[in-house]
């Protein structure tokens, strides 16, 4: 697995991924695109870093070079020292642990950035699959977010996700029970 810059090429797994009902809900690829459409949103991707908006990478085969999904880095909240993770892989590359893989590696170019202290992820409560790929790419549970954000034109509960840079990624590991972990710094009463 690596991480590289979109290339028309991708078109067809954009297509894939356009497939998952749930991935037009949460961006800008719609559903069921057609070609036009697929190469339209890579056309978007390739302009995130130029926009300042934060870094889009294709998630491909390391020795293909075929693409199997997509990781981005978003940086509204940089000045802060906050950025914000997403990543969906197509259904025809699922189960390979590829998310975990593109994730530990995005963390890894997120530490290059000198200013970044924290990625965070929002992951929907039902999404065992993601909050898999989180757990297991290091990143901590710390909550719940009541109605955060609005997603296929719902109020959505996430929990939120972190990776912070006092942290090295590569050290750690999930429970191994597989339980999140939130311990508040208040005692209890």
């Amino acid at each position: 697995m690596a991480l590289r810059a979109f290339e028309d090429r991708d078109a067809a797994m954009v297509r894939d991924l356009a497939t998952d009902p749930y991935v037009p809900l949460i961006g800008t690829l719609p559903a069921l695109c057609n070609q036009a459409e697929a190469l339209a949103y890579i056309g978007r991707q390739r302009q995130r870093h130029p926009e300042g908006t934060g870094f889009s990478f294709a998630i491909c085969d390391a020795s293909s070079g075929d693409a199997l999904g997509i990781i981005g880095l978003w940086l509204r909240d940089y000045g802060l020292g906050r950025a914000q993770a997403g990543y969906a892989v197509a259904p025809a590359a699922r189960g390979r642990s590829v998310a975990s893989d593109a994730l530990r590696a995005l963390s890894l170019f997120a530490w290059t950035l000198q200013d970044l202290h924290r990625v965070e992820l929002h992951i929907e409560p039902w999404n065992t699959g993601s909050i898999a790929v989180a757990r297991n790419a290091g990143f901590t549970y710390e909550g719940l977010l009541r109605g955060y954000l609005e997603i296929g034109g719902k109020r959505r509960d996430l929990g939120s996700y972190s990776l912070v840079r006092t942290v090295r990624p590569e050290t750690v590991v999930p429970p191994a029970d597989g339980e999140d972990r939130f311990t508040s710094p208040c005692p209890q009463r």
